[in-house]
């Protein structure tokens, strides 16, 4: 019986050098055998340190490159990501398996991220990250500033509409579990399947099925979707336009059910002026010590050390953050 699996990254990423570097120098840390970074920008300084390390590597995604893959370059970035994602799953050599995460995405294990996945089952093809929701920390004086806060998804059985106005009073309700971004997760792929094609969230096989996946009990993804109220202020539009609040995600949202989509739900509160967004800031993404009491209380606060700068020195030794 295998007791340990290799495993593999890929990303599509148009961020700064340092934010990319810390991505990767995180991963290789936790035991990955290959990151393979896909720049939908160019990025000088990400792809000399990159192509510098022996286990990873960097694609220049310019013209050429959507020219020779598939003739032209999609226009919107998610079909950029599940097309790049799919080509590397296609070439990977030497994995085991291939997870498709994004730069403000980091795998937390509660063990060897390798004998998690060779603890599975030889007929699963794809198993899924749960995600947690990081919390931002700004001007909170009682958090630990080397930690990461997350707030992690209430299991089936505690999922429910009082939970969620316990945890947020105003707010609670009008979203799932009080996550602003996916709660879905992101998917590790076993490799050497014909004909599989990523999503950004799932696995689909020659017929654009989705295969079956099964959830990675040991793994959480901590995203760090809202880092500080000005930087989330600062990508609002885009998200609503062609992001993760983007109209047509919301789509299969019930009115009836009270619920509203994320789209629906930001472009009132900002029709409120900057105070409404800034109420649903404070009691939905900052870590406050109401929050982190309730949190607590219901067995949904993570904190994770993630100590991104230290593993930039080891992996990346004279990389400049």
């Amino acid at each position: 019986m295998t007791t340990s699996a290799t495993w593999g990254v890929v990303s599509t990423i148009k961020a700064p050098a340092d934010e990319i570097i810390q991505f990767a120098a995180y991963h290789l840390d936790l035991g990955a055998a290959q990151i393979t970074i896909c720049l939908d920008d160019d990025n000088p300084a990400a792809q000399q340190a990159l192509e510098a390390h022996p286990k990873c590597q960097a694609i220049r995604t310019d013209r050429a490159y959507w020219q020779d893959l598939c003739g032209y370059r999609p226009k919107k970035h998610q079909f950029r990501q599940a097309m790049n994602a799919s080509h590397t799953y296609a070439q990977s050599q030497g994995l085991d398996w291939l997870a498709h995460i994004d730069v403000d995405e980091f795998l937390c294990p509660d063990r060897d991220i390798a004998q998690s996945l060779a603890a599975l089952p030889a007929y699963l093809q794809v198993s899924r990250v749960s995600p947690c929701e990081s919390l931002c920390l700004e001007d909170q004086p009682h958090v630990d500033p080397r930690l990461t806060y997350c707030k992690a998804r209430p299991g089936p059985e505690q999922s429910s509409r009082e939970l969620e106005r316990d945890l947020y009073p105003e707010f609670g309700g009008f979203f799932r579990d009080g996550f602003i971004s996916h709660t879905v997760g992101k998917i590790f792929v076993r490799t050497g399947l014909e004909d599989l094609h990523f999503g950004i969230h799932r696995g689909l096989d020659s017929e654009k099925r989705q295969i079956r996946d099964q959830i990675l009990r040991d793994v959480e993804l901590c995203h760090r979707h809202v880092e500080s109220w000005d930087k989330w202020q600062s990508i609002m539009e885009f998200r609503l336009t062609s992001g993760s609040y983007r109209p047509e995600l919301g789509q299969n949202v019930n009115p009836a059910s009270g619920r509203m989509s994320k789209h629906a739900l930001f472009t009132a509160l900002q029709h409120e002026g900057p105070e409404g967004l800034r109420a649903f800031f404070e009691e939905t993404c900052l870590a406050t010590p109401r929050l982190l009491d309730r949190l607590s209380a219901h067995g949904l606060l993570r904190t994770y050390a993630l100590e991104l700068s230290p593993k930039v020195e080891k992996h990346f030794p004279g990389f400049l953050l």
